[in-house]
């Protein structure tokens, strides 16, 4: 089991006679930022990919006591201690994980897990796995930076069309080929299926398919790229796109225009040569321009106003203008929380819904984010030493806001009806009617 090299020398440094380890992990409360709730999501897939089950066998011991010994040139590796988990548990982990329902929304500050060793003899192994753990602040910054998307969406479509219809379709998950991994694409793909229905991140699906047993968790249409496109040659752009009608004659279809002119395509070609073509479409067989490339809201508004120009509008009860319904445009190119809601707020001031526009979003989604954009941390709490428990904490004098909690966790709802973290002392066990409530063994 992979881990940085320091862990491997901390069983040797606790108190003696210790016999418990008690860890959290929490979104730390930052001021002034602009989350101040986390969706909690992607514990179940780590647990099943990596901690259930035996995980250590006499191979693998083998194989980390050499290389440690090369990597410190000394000898540090705890060989006597793995072999016990091996004897004794068949080389399944004897540790208790507790942690809010996958999902949850919680205000930042709040425990999400905690870890604890279930065998005197194996204190070490809580902070051993941290690294592994402390991994959630991926796929939980992502679930919440989709949900922050949802928000604005749900905001300006409301406004402006007087319901939420098609709100779940609305952010396309654009991110596969920006992300550093199959894995990373897996967990931040499924991540953002937390909150939508659309992704192009097939890895997500799969991973959500595989570990969270939801057979088809998102969905996409038809698309063209620029190479579908430019392989035509820049005099037959006509062609391609007909051609594209012609293939995906049911069902929407996407079609980047942007490759030479993206005015002139939506005006001499979509709204003048192929004008039937596009007219001749359903709703549910709609076509979708997209535009690619310069200033996202100047772009799309000038877009959108050439389309009705060509195709004419209608005005919702809401009393904004709406595209007939075989014609919508996504906006993938720059979007990030910022230029989402800059570019609906100028399509409301222009009189136009929310209704007429997707999104897709790749690097803002899935890769520009790191474990300081929620300031995710893994701190031990509460110890025991020859069974009397002590509750323990960092207080960093010269940054406050790294203090940690202190003694066993808890969730509960106090009296105003928010979740708070109640921390109990040593010595007073008593229930505090906890939301953290599933838990996983992995000597089981």
């Amino acid at each position: 089991m992979d881990n940085r090299a320091k862990n491997i020398t901390h069983y040797k440094q606790y108190p003696p006679s210790v016999n418990k380890i008690y860890s959290y992990f929490e979104c730390r409360r930052k001021k002034g930022s602009q989350f101040s709730e986390v969706v909690f999501f992607g514990l179940q897939y780590l647990l099943k990919k990596y901690l259930t089950g035996p995980v250590v066998t006499e191979e693998k011991i083998q194989e980390a006591k050499l290389f440690y010994q090369m990597h410190f040139r000394q000898t540090v590796f705890d060989e006597e201690g793995w072999r016990k988990v091996l004897e004794k548990y068949d080389g399944r982990l004897p540790i208790r994980i507790k942690a809010v329902p996958e999902g949850r929304v919680i205000p930042r500050g709040n425990v999400l897990f905690t870890v604890e060793n279930t065998d005197p003899d194996f204190f070490w192994l809580t902070n051993y796995i941290e690294t592994m753990l402390v991994q959630m602040w991926y796929p939980i910054t992502v679930a919440t930076i989709s949900r922050e998307f949802k928000k604005i969406l749900a905001k300006h479509l409301r406004a402006t069309s007087g319901n939420l219809e098609g709100l779940d379709f609305k952010l396309h998950d654009f991110g596969y080929r920006g992300v550093s991994s199959q894995e990373s694409a897996a967990l931040g793909g499924a991540a953002h299926l937390v909150n939508f229905c659309s992704t192009d991140t097939v890895a997500g699906l799969l991973m959500a398919q595989h570990y969270y047993s939801c057979p088809m968790a998102g969905f996409s249409i038809p698309a063209a790229e620029h190479s579908t496109i430019i392989s035509w040659g820049r005099s037959r752009e006509k062609e391609a796109f007909e051609r594209i009608l012609d293939q995906f004659s049911s069902g929407p279809v996407s079609v980047v225009s942007d490759s030479y002119d993206i005015f002139k395509a939506c005006k001499q070609i979509w709204g003048d040569k192929l004008k039937e073509r596009v007219m001749e479409r359903s709703q549910d067989s709609c076509l979708v321009i997209r535009p690619d490339s310069g200033d996202p809201a100047e772009t799309l508004i000038e877009v959108i106003k050439i389309l009705e120009q060509c195709f004419g509008c209608s005005v919702n009860s809401m009393g904004y203008k709406v595209l007939p319904s075989y014609l919508r445009i996504i906006q993938g190119d720059g979007i990030d929380l910022r230029s989402v809601d800059e570019i609906l707020q100028k399509l409301t001031d222009e009189g136009w819904s929310a209704e007429n526009v997707f999104f897709g979003c790749g690097s803002a989604l899935l890769q520009k984010l790191n474990r300081d954009t929620l300031n995710c941390a893994f701190k031990c709490s509460y110890v025991e030493t020859n069974g009397k428990g002590m509750d323990v904490y960092k207080q960093p004098v010269t940054d406050p806001s790294k203090g940690s909690k202190r003694g066993r966790l808890s969730l509960r709802r106090n009296s105003d009806g928010f979740l708070e973290t109640v921390e109990r002392g040593a010595g007073k066990p008593e229930e505090v009617g906890p939301l953290i409530q599933s838990e996983r063994d992995s000597s089981h």
